[in-house]
């Protein structure tokens, strides 16, 4: 190791890193204490397994299909209805439902604000979900 002894008489243009340490630790110590406090993502509900082992009501595991025919007749699960009643029908099935979901199937002639209408009055009903239903989706693929 060699040591310069006061040659030179100039200025020295070395910078001072003791405060620059000084900052880094600081900033180290912010980070270290805020870093808990962040969240960590969403809170996720896992689902729970029935306490009782009786099934639900036959009325609840039943998918409910809007059925609309060639003519433009009304049925809610093979039982047929009419466009007026549709509606207060949907909010009485659905009434002790938790999950909002009802499927339109409509007949491939006909034109889609038939189906549109049928929708509408499913959303006016207070369905969050409405599905259609395809030759595809009826075979399970």
């Amino acid at each position: 190791m060699s040591m310069a002894v006061g040659s030179g008489g100039g200025a020295k243009s070395d910078i001072n890193v003791t405060p620059l340490i000084d900052v880094l630790l600081v900033l180290l110590i912010i980070f270290m204490v805020i870093t808990p406090l962040t969240p960590h993502g969403l809170d996720a509900l896992a689902p729970q397994p029935p306490t009782d082992k009786t099934p639900p009501p036959p009325d609840q595991d039943r998918t409910v299909v809007i059925v609309i025919d060639k003519d433009g007749s009304v049925k809610l699960n093979q039982e047929p209805i009419s466009w007026s009643g549709l509606g207060p029908r949907l909010e009485d099935v659905f009434k002790t439902r938790a999950e909002r979901v009802v499927f339109v199937k409509g007949d491939p002639s006909l034109e889609y604000r038939t189906v549109a209408q049928a929708i509408d009055i499913a959303k006016g009903a207070g369905i969050d979900k409405v599905g259609l239903m395809t030759p595809q989706v009826e075979a399970g693929h």
